[in-house]
C-alpha cells in the first residue's frame, strides 16, 4: 500500500526527542491505546509494544483487546488480521503503510482463484480443504473461509493440517511451501510421493492431472526471503566452530535445513527453548536477526547467534520507524487516525470465519 511521506519535521527527529514524543502521546491517550509488537520488531519499538509475540500470540491478544486504537508494529497482514477479529468501533493503526511481507505477496487472490479452478477440474471440490499460513492478504483468508478451509500459524500448523484432513482428503497449501511441506514431513507424509508442488507462474502449476490426483499435500510455490537464506553449510560451520551448539531453527527454513537442525519451531518455541536452556549453553538460531540479537542480550550466561553470518533483517518489518510510531501517536492524541487498516465487509466476514476455525483449534 502507499505510505505518504513523513511530515518534514518528523524526518528530521533525533533518536532521543522521537523516543520522547512517543512517551508523551502514548501517556496522553492512556487506555484508549494499545500497542502490538512483532518479534522481529527493532528494539527501538518493542520497547513501547504493551505485547509482543508471534502471529498467533499477537492474533489472539487483538480479539480480545477493548482498546479504542490498536497501533500494530509488524507487516500490513497482521494489521488485517487484527482488523478482521477486532469489534469494528475499533481502529487498527500501522505506523507504515508500506510495510509489506514478500511471502504474502507471491500469491495472489487471482492466482489463487485460477489454481483452485484447476485442480477442482481434476478432483472433486469436496476432496479439497484450502489452508492459509496468516502470512497472506486478507482476500485469501476469505477465499479459504468460503471454501470450507482455515488460517495456520507456524505455531499450529499441524493441529490445523490434521483438522484439514478430518474434513477432506487433501490440502491445498498456500503461500509458504516449507512451512507446509516440514509439517506434512513431521506428520508422516512422504515429500516425494504425497506432496507437489504448485507453481502459479507455469501451466496447470507445473504438474499434470495424475500428480494433482496423487498429492495429498498441494504446495504452493512461495517462500519467506529471510528463512530461505540459510543452510544446511551455515549449520555445519556451527557445529565445526562451537561444538555442542544446540540449533534450532524456523519451519519456513527449507527442508535440508530443518532436517539437519537439533529443533525447529515458531520464534514462541523458539524463545521458549532458549530461555529455558540452562546457562552455559550454545545456540545457533535461524530466524530473524532481531529475535536473535534480544535473546543474547536478554540472556548473556547463553551464547546465542544468528545462523547466517551476512545479517539479513526482515526489510519490511524494518519500515516501522520510531520516527513513523512517534507520527501516527501524535496524531491519535490529537484525535486524528491515520494509517487505518479496513477490511472490506465481505471479505472481512469470510476471512473471519478462517481466523476462527484456527484460533478453535490452538
Amino acid at each position: 500500500m502507499f505510505q505518504q511521506p513523513l511530515p518534514i519535521e518528523y524526518t528530521r527527529l533525533d533518536p532521543e526527542e522521537t523516543a520522547s514524543r512517543i512517551g508523551i502521546a502514548k501517556a496522553a491517550l492512556g487506555s484508549d491505546l494499545f500497542i502490538l509488537g512483532h518479534h522481529y520488531q527493532r528494539d527501538e519499538i518493542i520497547r513501547w509494544a504493551d505485547a509482543r509475540g508471534d502471529s498467533l500470540k499477537l492474533s489472539q491478544i487483538a480479539a480480545r483487546q477493548t482498546a479504542r486504537y490498536i497501533v500494530f508494529c509488524g507487516v500490513h497482514f497482521m494489521a488485517e488480521s487484527a482488523d478482521i477479529l477486532t469489534d469494528e468501533d475499533r481502529s487498527v493503526i500501522l505506523p507504515n503503510l508500506s510495510a509489506g511481507c514478500s511471502m504474502a505477496d507471491m500469491a495472489s487472490i487471482r492466482q489463487v482463484e485460477d489454481a483452485w479452478c484447476d485442480i477442482t477440474d481434476v478432483v472433486e471440490e469436496r476432496e479439497v480443504v484450502p489452508i492459509t499460513y496468516v502470512n497472506s492478504a486478507a482476500s485469501l483468508k476469505a477465499f479459504v473461509g468460503r471454501h470450507r478451509g482455515a488460517c495456520c500459524t507456524s505455531t499450529n500448523a499441524r493441529r490445523i493440517l490434521e483438522w484439514a484432513l478430518g474434513q477432506g482428503e487433501r490440502i491445498f497449501f498456500f503461500p509458504d511451501q516449507h512451512l507446509g511441506r516440514n509439517t506434512a514431513i513431521a506428520m508422516g507424509f512422504d515429500p516425494d510421493r504425497d506432496m507437489a508442488l504448485w507453481d502459479p507462474h507455469e501451466p496447470f502449476g507445473g504438474l499434470d492431472a495424475e500428480k494433482v490426483k496423487r498429492a495429498r499435500v498441494l504446495l504452493w510455490k512461495g517462500h519467506c526471503s529471510v528463512h530461505q537464506r540459510f543452510t544446511v553449510e551455515q549449520i555445519e560451520r556451527a557445529r565445526r566452530e562451537h561444538p555442542g551448539v544446540r540449533v534450532i531453527v524456523h519451519p519456513e527454513c527449507a527442508r535440508e535445513v530443518v532436517q539437519a537442525a537439533d529443533m525447529n519451531g515458531s520464534t514462541e518455541y523458539i524463545i521458549q527453548q532458549v530461555s529455558q536452556a540452562p546457562a552455559g549453553t550454545t545456540w545457533a538460531v535461524g530466524t530473524e536477526i532481531n529475535l536473535v540479537n534480544r535473546l543474547q542480550q536478554e540472556h548473556p550466561d547463553r551464547t546465542v547467534f544468528c545462523l547466517d553470518p551476512v545479517i539479513c533483517p526482515c526489510s519490511t518489518m524494518y519500515r516501522i520507524h520510531p520516527r513513523y510510531l512517534c507520527w501516527v501517536l501524535e496524531n491519535l492524541a490529537a484525535g486524528r487516525v491515520v494509517n487505518e487498516v479496513r477490511v472490506k465487509p465481505e471479505i472481512r466476514r469470510w476471512a473471519r470465519l478462517a481466523l476462527d476455525r484456527m484460533l478453535e483449534c490452538s
